[in-house]
């Protein structure tokens, strides 16, 4: 790290310019995430560009992380979906944000930042390529222009015009973010992202090409976004939607309220890991704060309309790769949103949704790519077996139950693996060697006791504990009825580093005579 970068890494005004530069491309990447993730979760297409606001301004200022940027999520939609159906309307679903939020906040003044660490990371890739599966099928009638047709004869007709129309712009914006992020030279340029290119070159084939030459061929308002227009400040009150309290006793509220909080917390976390592994200034984010920030965001976020926020990965990285030194480039991102909502709104009314459909396609094949679930499976059945449960429960039920079943299912091939790896048998020269390897628990005793077993009379058998730094009592125990049964069966013990084990003079003082 030069030492110009050490001066000037979290010095706000030396860094603004650059913030300034990274904030603008960000803005760039998270204005077709926002509208599409709005979409996708089936919430009005106003929620996510609010989310972006709350989540650069509001948690940019409150969060110590300098390079995370916070937004709508499309690892939420899943819970979004189901939210709203469960609950009866967005604005009920609002409360379960709000909610949330409160949860969130809880968590960082118990101090449980750390809770990332205890998930599998077979069960929250499973749970990434879940959701990456569940965008790509929910944005697939609106990539074909058939989402607003529910009838037969009404969806013929679109087959016959709209849908022509749209899946054209969703095959023009696919090709373009593909082969975009393909060559290596239009990669590189950070400042000019393949998402933005996309929904430039449909808006201008939909209101030049296709108006122009082909009318027929020009998308209907129900295939484009559609904001109110806030120029004069006349319609704000069609800006936000409010929160239901009506359904705050509903148990449907709390049981998505809770999954909001807890799977939002940890996307938070865990893209905060991932951003602060690859923060060039080497920073260390303190976990707990960063629950109070987002908790917050979310609490806000449910009182004027907005969908739930995490720290995402998309809008962190492309920060980092812009330049951005402080979160000053979070917050001028979060402006520009804002800037955007109540001054552009005609021209984000050109969107067409079929191209923002094809922005969530690529994010959701990201997700849900071939070779991470060959590389699960080529890691062991202990992996792929969590990993593809929690994908299938995820699908069937929802996301925080296929989480959990997700776990449960981690758990129990961990259990099996601390059955037999804390204890090896081997040969030297005519003595079985027991080895354990760890710590040696309870759990332990099953595998012990068919060990000891099968040691034939008239043998030796060598006990090491040299790396084990805790036996358990009742292994203990097994041992020590093993000892007294050696003497009739001929058996001799031998027992190899078992000394500094405090209790052993306690419960086992043969250990000395034998030793």
């Amino acid at each position: 790290m030069s030492k110009n970068l050490v001066v000037h890494k979290e010095n706000y005004k030396a860094s603004l310019k650059f913030d300034i530069a990274a904030g603008s491309v960000v803005f760039l990447v998270a204005l077709p995430l926002c509208l599409g993730i709005s979409i996708a979760s089936g919430a009005p297409i106003i929620s996510g560009l609010i989310s972006g606001v709350i989540g650069g301004i509001v948690v940019g200022i409150f969060s110590r992380s300098q390079m995370s940027v916070s937004g709508p999520a499309a690892g939420l939609t899943a819970i979004v979906l189901v939210g709203i159906e469960q609950i009866g309307s967005f604005e009920g679903f609002l409360v379960a944000t709000f909610i949330g939020g409160i949860i969130q906040i809880t968590l960082g003044l118990l101090k449980v930042g750390r809770i990332a660490w205890f998930f599998p990371s077979s069960v929250i890739k499973g749970m990434l390529a879940a959701i990456g599966l569940i965008l790509i099928m929910k944005e697939i009638p609106i990539a074909l222009g058939i989402e607003q047709r529910s009838d037969l004869a009404s969806f013929t007709k679109g087959i016959q015009t709209q849908s022509i129309s749209a899946f054209s712009l969703f095959l023009l914006s696919f090709l373009i973010i593909k082969v975009w992020d393909t060559i290596p030279a239009l990669k590189k340029l950070y400042w000019l992202p393949s998402a933005l290119i996309a929904v430039a070159a449909s808006i201008l084939v939909n209101e030049f090409l296709f108006k122009t030459l082909l009318p027929t061929w020009a998308l209907e308002p129900a295939n484009l976004v559609q904001i109110p227009d806030l120029s004069n400040f006349s319609k704000l009150d069609e800006l936000l939607y409010l929160p239901d309290w009506s359904v705050i006793t509903e148990p449907a509220t709390w049981n998505i309220a809770v999954s909001v909080g807890l799977i939002a917390s940890l996307e938070s976390l865990l893209t905060i890991e991932a951003v602060d592994k690859i923060d060039p200034y080497k920073r260390k984010t303190p976990l707990n704060r960063e629950l109070l920030a987002q908790g917050l965001g979310n609490m806000i976020a449910g009182v004027i309309g907005g969908l739930p926020i995490t720290s995402v990965i998309v809008r962190s990285s492309a920060n980092i790769n812009s330049g951005g030194r402080t979160k000053t480039s979070t917050i001028v991102h979060g402006i520009l949103l804002l800037f955007c909502i109540l001054l552009l709104t005609q021209v984000l009314n050109m969107i067409p949704m079929s191209s923002l459909a094809a922005i969530l396609i690529v994010v959701g094949y990201k997700l849900t790519h071939p070779t991470v679930i060959k590389r699960m499976y080529k890691n062991g059945l202990d992996q792929f077996i969590p990993f593809a449960i929690t994908i299938i429960c995820i699908l069937v039920f929802n996301l925080l139950v296929g989480v959990l079943i997700g776990i449960l299912v981690g758990l129990v091939f961990i259990i099996v693996t601390d059955f037999h790896s804390p204890i090896t048998v081997s040969k030297e020269g005519e003595s079985y060697l027991i080895k354990f390897n760890k710590d040696i628990s309870f759990l332990n005793k099953g595998i012990l006791n068919e060990i000891l077993e099968r040691i034939d009379e008239g043998k030796k058998v060598i006990i090491d504990g040299t790396n084990a730094q805790f036996i358990d009592h009742d292994v203990l125990e097994i041992i020590m009825e093993f000892e007294r049964e050696s003497d009739i069966k001929n058996i001799e013990i031998e027992y190899r580093n078992l000394e500094k084990l405090s209790i052993r003079d306690f419960l086992f003082p043969a250990f000395d005579a034998k030793k």
